[in-house]
């Protein structure tokens, strides 16, 4: 009987690996991409807020003589630098073999570093509430987030913590309304926004949706008496607040960009370090709010 050569008897077979690299890790950075970039020249950089009196029903007698009254003072701000940065070192043969899905292990290292880099900027803008921290020689660096940046404030409720509800957003909206603000942009995690999408069902309320074959369960735009808001969902932001926020006052503070320097070299491989120097800048204080005390 003929001997039948079959696939499972055959050597140097070939391996069939797929030459893309899949990753499912978040790199979006919603807080970054919002806001525009602003060099800065010290460590501890600063920046003066004002505002106006509040209004009036002025009215003065007709010859009467002039009175003067105090304009008040600007108020001086500052934040500190934050030193962010990773090394790693890839060895000789590392890029000299043939690899799937990355021409180079040197130039998908430095990628990979700089996407998390930038996760962990994101984080320390918004994902932490921390004061700055001027430093010193054993101390690093911090910069001051941006919650330790906003003064107006509405506690969630009563409890140590409470869910976010449409009349605590509407509170928020009116008193930054009342102070004269124009925030746009409602900031929040992602369990939140499932509450959002729940306004609609309330009172009866309905949306127009172009394709009744599909359902929707989002908001994207909350439209409230005092304004119109975009509803953005940040995976890195502060769990227990959301924010409700005009991006344009608000600046992402550079002294150093990421920059890759190749270290001394120790052997049969090369370190790299990505390093970069940032902080955050809200303008003005009263400018945005926040809720606090989320469940």
């Amino acid at each position: 009987m003929m001997t039948q050569l079959i696939s499972y008897n055959v050597t140097g077979q070939a391996e069939d690996v797929s030459n893309i690299i899949s990753s499912i890790s978040p790199t979006a950075t919603p807080f970054q991409s919002m806001i525009k970039t602003e060099k800065v020249h010290a460590r501890t950089f600063e920046w003066l807020e004002d505002s106006l009196r509040t209004a009036t029903n002025t009215a003065l007698v007709e010859g009467a003589s002039s009175s003067t009254t105090s304009v008040g003072q600007p108020t001086a701000r500052s934040n500190t630098t934050q030193i962010i940065g990773e090394s790693f070192a890839v060895s000789a043969t590392s890029d000299a073999i043939k690899t799937y899905g990355r021409a180079q292990q040197t130039a998908y290292a430095l990628a990979k570093t700089l996407k998390v880099l930038k996760l962990d900027l994101e984080v320390s803008m918004c994902g932490v509430s921390q004061a700055a921290v001027t430093g010193d020689a054993s101390t690093a660096r911090k910069m001051a987030s941006i919650d330790q940046q906003i003064s107006t404030t509405v506690d969630a409720g009563g409890s140590a913590t409470d869910p976010l509800t449409e009349a605590k957003i509407l509170e928020l909206g009116q008193t930054l309304y009342t102070a004269g603000s124009e925030p746009s942009v409602l900031m929040i995690k992602p369990a939140d926004s499932t509450i959002i999408a729940g306004f609609a069902s309330s009172s009866n309320r309905q949306r127009d949706i172009a394709d009744k074959s599909t359902l929707v369960n989002t908001i994207d735009v909350l439209v409230t008496a005092f304004g119109q808001y975009k509803v953005v969902l940040n995976r890195s932001q502060t769990t227990d607040q959301a924010y409700l926020i005009d991006p344009s006052m608000f600046k992402q503070a550079v002294l150093r960009p990421f920059t890759r320097t190749l270290l001394a070299k120790t052997g049969d491989s090369d370190s790299h370090q990505v390093i970069g120097e940032f902080s955050v800048k809200h303008s003005n204080f009263g400018d945005s709010g926040r809720i606090t005390g989320l469940s």
